[in-house]
């Protein structure tokens, strides 16, 4: 379950900036009876509250046990829920919470703070269960002005417990969750998923990672508002696996919301299991490297020796490392990487965005635990294709799922066809029990996206471009929305070529941008910081802070030699490598509304965020 706080300070940077540092201690278990009791203590304690099994109620919190309570606790009384990100801007919240009329709001103190700034705003909201204690000083004005009930969530369990009401469980076609994706474009929408369609997807995961069981412990930090990690929480559930609560700020001993010194999530937890986006694992892999650099001499050539040998095997050669030396080579340099996140990972899933080869080899060898991709989106309740424990390829996302059926469709203006040879290309095409049943009030979009053949199969048009491999497996190879056509008619895929450009030690993130009046692409370069720091003391260039240092010229000079030569090394065309970048200092965080909960960029709002800059790259 979760970790107990054993202090929060305050430290204060040399520059001014305040960051919170935690210091936590063991974690705190509850066992499936008690966690039972929980739920059915909540659902009752919320009927008690007068919340109707018609009326929807909202889930607005960071993972941590307590959103998993209130979960199991509504679909108890067949109470849908709605699920909203922590990290929603104001107006996006405004609009889900109002769009499906939500009369009760599951939240902790920090969303409630969001809640009270926006009630004039809010239509529907009756109630308030908040999953800490602390209910914060102003909370008292709207239970005044519009007469909010505002209750903590150990009173409400308290309430069930002394006045039990009865289940009324949910059929499979009743609608268990309308997840509102934080889309790429504009306002977010509502998926409405069944018990049925949640169930597909849970049920078809079991049968592909082998020995699930109560002997594994899966260590949960995504977002639960994220349907990667809704379903593998319930999967976990369903097998008996122990639930550790983390965070991504919490998550490693160097993590840094971790007071220096104490231990992280997963060092306390010893996790086997554990999901992660791309993100996520490229830090970790930057983390491995940026050590392994600063130690140089013989531990780096050692690390080097190790990796490469174990590579060599990993693809097949006869010449790797394998048997005696494999397990030498984990004892002397793999074992203090598998440290980082417990040394007990048997497997890894990693899916939310494609995840670059070169990440997937990596943690691959030194966690000695394979990654399984798979592919899924909110549409298709995170079911689509896995790919199998023993597969080591890289760059696929595996075969269908046991619930999903894939098929390719032509698509001529992109110049992808079915019958392109080696493989045949086309737009991904999911169908199957796991397909939900579309967007909230949004008939109009519903109708463009999700189709019904004449068997009766609903499918869902996914605007993703993939290729079937010889062995059933899929890769996806682009994105039909990403996709811009230059002044001299050439089409640049803006998604696979920011892919091959993050390649870059430099790059933080990156976003392409191709104007259709020009002839040649730029880019706007979140610069990694601290990759660019050392360079920049390597070569005695000096600098006030870090912002100072991205405005120089020899830092653009660099950094777009460097993300040129991963152009080159990824065979891109001329037209697709940007000619002039704009460099920043300030990395794009989910709080700051610049990039999706599972870090894909959302392109509109740093196209408008950053037109100034745009402008200027292709005006001088």
């Amino acid at each position: 379950m979760g970790r107990e706080l054993i202090s929060r300070e305050v430290e204060v940077t040399e520059d001014g900036r305040s960051f919170e540092k935690l210091h936590l201690g063991d974690y705190e278990w509850l066992t499936y009876g008690r966690a039972f009791e929980a739920v059915c203590n909540f659902a009752s304690g919320l009927a008690q509250l007068g919340h109707r099994k018609e009326e929807r109620a909202a889930i607005f919190a960071d993972t941590r046990e307590e959103w998993f309570i209130a979960l199991q606790g509504c679909f108890r009384r067949n109470v849908t829920v709605v699920t909203i990100y922590a990290s929603l801007g104001e107006e996006a919240l405004c609009h889900s919470l109002n769009e499906t009329e939500v009369t009760t709001v599951i939240c902790g103190c920090k969303e409630l703070k969001k809640l009270i700034e926006i009630s004039e705003q809010l239509d529907t909201v009756k109630r308030v269960i908040c999953m800490d204690d602390e209910i914060p000083s102003n909370a008292s004005y709207v239970e005044q002005s519009k007469s909010w009930t505002i209750t903590s969530f150990g009173d409400v369990e308290s309430l069930g417990r002394e006045n039990p009401v009865d289940a009324d469980l949910p059929l499979p076609a009743d609608i268990a969750v309308i997840m509102y994706t934080s889309g790429s474009t504009g306002l977010p929408k509502g998926v409405m998923m069944t018990h049925a369609n949640v169930l597909a997807t849970v049920s078809a995961v079991m049968t592909i990672v082998p020995g699930l069981g109560s002997k594994d412990i899966y260590m949960a930090y995504l977002p639960m508002a994220h349907i990667l990690e809704l379903a593998a929480e319930n999967v976990m559930a369903a097998v008996g696996s122990a639930i550790g609560y983390g965070s991504p700020l919490t998550l490693t001993d160097t993590s840094s919301k971790i007071k220096k010194g104490t231990k992280g999530d997963a060092t306390v937890l010893l996790p086997t299991l554990m999901t992660a986006v791309p993100a996520i694992l490229d830090r970790v892999r930057d983390g491995v490297l940026k050590k392994v650099n600063a130690k140089g001499g013989l531990a780096k050539k050692f690390f080097d020796v190790a990796y490469t040998r174990r590579l060599s095997a990993v693809n097949g050669s006869w010449f790797g490392a394998f048997g005696p030396e494999k397990a030498i080579w984990n004892f002397l340099v793999f074992k203090k990487v598998r440290a980082i996140l417990g040394g007990r990972i048997r497997f890894v899933l990693s899916g939310g965005a494609p995840l670059s080869g070169d990440t997937q080899r990596f943690i691959n060898i030194c966690l000695g635990a394979p990654i399984g991709q798979g592919y899924g989106l909110t549409e298709t309740s995170a079911g689509a294709t896995f790919s199998e424990v023993d597969d080591t390829s890289v760059g696929r996302v595996g075969a269908p799922l046991p619930c999903s059926f894939i098929k390719l469709i032509d698509w001529p203006e992109g110049g992808y066809l079915t019958s392109d040879s080696p493989m045949p290309r086309g737009e991904i095409v999911v169908g199957g029990p796991n397909v939900t049943v579309g967007y909230f009030k949004n008939e109009e979009k519903t109708k463009e996206l999700y189709k019904v053949d004449e068997r009766g199969m609903r499918w869902y048009y996914t605007g993703d471009i993939g290729q079937f491999h010889a062995d059933g497996c899929l890769e996806i190879i682009d994105r039909k929305i990403d996709i811009v056509k230059l002044q001299h008619g050439e089409y640049v895929s803006l998604g696979k070529v920011e892919a091959a450009l993050l390649v870059s030690p430099y790059v933080d993130n990156i976003m392409l941008h191709a104007n259709p009046f020009h002839s040649y692409c730029v880019a706007l370069l979140v610069a990694s910081q601290h990759t660019v720091e050392d360079w920049a003391s390597k070569q005695g260039i000096p600098f006030t802070d870090f912002a100072d240092l991205c405005e120089k010229a020899e830092t653009k000079k660099e950094l777009l030699a460097s993300i040129q030569k991963e152009a080159k090394r990824a065979q891109l065309q001329k037209f697709e490598i940007p000619i002039k970048i704009k460099v920043l200092s300030e990395p794009w965080t989910p709080e700051s509304g610049l990039v999706t909960a599972a870090f894909k960029i959302k392109r509109e709002i740093i196209r408008k965020a950053f037109s100034e800059e745009l402008s200027e790259l292709y005006a001088s």
